[in-house]
């Protein structure tokens, strides 16, 4: 068994396993097969654990829905490249409908996945799985919050988890805005935020926002950076610095690569990940505490938050 010591798993990076991994999913018919089996997976584990995956797509698809997405969607964006490759088993990536209204139930799918041996309601699962990060992050939080930014949003539950648990720590209130690359899945935000709690959903690209200098309190990344490469990952750091307020956090949550259960993943597991994660060798070998460092942030802790993910910790300098 792989030592927890290690600092990313075998299956990643330039090892011997790890290029035989790659070439598979470089072969046409295999990749396909591959992107298949994975989404079977998913769909599998939500729906066996009361997950109503096909019926919750089925409720989200609406046609105003699909009307907004005009309107929530910016003309003069410029998709970045990586963004644009086949991507979580979708060959448009989340740049599709099908991803964004299969963002909810498959994001209860991979809470479940973390507590497999426990007997869970997606609920419980995904509570646990968002306050491990929110309380790692508790005592590091400014006294008084006013402007809030969760960066790579997705449909917006990382951003509602954020929005209410920060609420009920003060009485003044907080202005939170969800920002993500892909318009679809910002309309299925929109769509879910019925009660208009959180303050905007911006359709723009991370590294370079229109926030003005020294806006934001809190900048939290959820399950966002295993999804870049890493000169992109770098450039959203650097434009966090910029935009967030002096002694402003910036909180991260992601895959743990020193995780036993990542390190371990069984074969069949760890190729079908690999096959819709196409930058996971980039982030399994990138040191993000030395990257944030760099751009000027203080890189504070990182710290294990439940059996495969980390929280890393980081502060705007005074």
């Amino acid at each position: 068994m792989t030592s927890t010591s290690t600092h990313k798993p075998a299956w990643a990076g330039d090892d011997w396993l790890s290029r035989l991994v790659n070439q598979l999913i470089a072969t046409p018919l295999l990749y396909r097969l591959m992107k298949q089996q994975a989404r079977r997976v998913l769909i599998k584990t939500a729906e066996k654990n009361g997950v109503p995956w096909r019926d919750r797509v089925a409720e989200l698809d609406t046609e105003e829905l699909r009307a907004s997405l005009t309107r929530i969607t910016n003309p003069n964006l410029t998709y970045p490249d990586y963004y644009q490759v086949p991507f979580h088993a979708y060959d448009a990536g989340n740049l599709c409908w099908l991803a964004a209204l299969e963002a909810e139930p498959a994001t209860q799918s991979m809470a479940l996945r973390v507590w497999k041996g426990e007997s869970l309601t997606p609920d419980v699962a995904q509570q646990r799985l968002r306050y491990s990060f929110l309380e790692a992050i508790a005592p590091h939080l400014p006294e008084t919050v006013q402007n809030v930014l969760d960066v790579g949003c997705s449909i917006g539950i990382s951003t509602e988890f954020l929005h209410q648990y920060l609420q009920t720590r003060q009485s003044q209130p907080i202005e939170t805005i969800g920002l993500d690359l892909s318009p679809q899945m910002l309309a299925v935000a929109q769509q879910r935020d019925a009660k208009e709690q959180i303050h905007q959903w911006v359709h723009g690209n991370a590294e370079a926002t229109d926030f003005p200098d020294n806006h934001f309190d809190v900048i939290s990344l959820q399950f966002v950076l295993h999804e870049l490469p890493r000169h992109a990952t770098t450039a959203i750091f650097r434009e966090m610095r910029r935009i967030l307020r002096p002694g402003g956090l910036l909180a991260i949550v992601d895959n743990n690569p020193k995780s036993e259960v990542i390190q371990n993943l069984p074969p069949a597991l760890f190729i079908l990940m690999k096959s819709t994660e196409p930058w996971s060798d980039d982030y399994y070998t990138f040191n993000v505490e030395d990257a944030l460092n760099q751009v000027g942030l203080q890189h504070i802790e990182t710290i294990p938050t439940d059996p495969r993910h980390r929280t890393l910790i980081a502060r705007c300098p005074d």
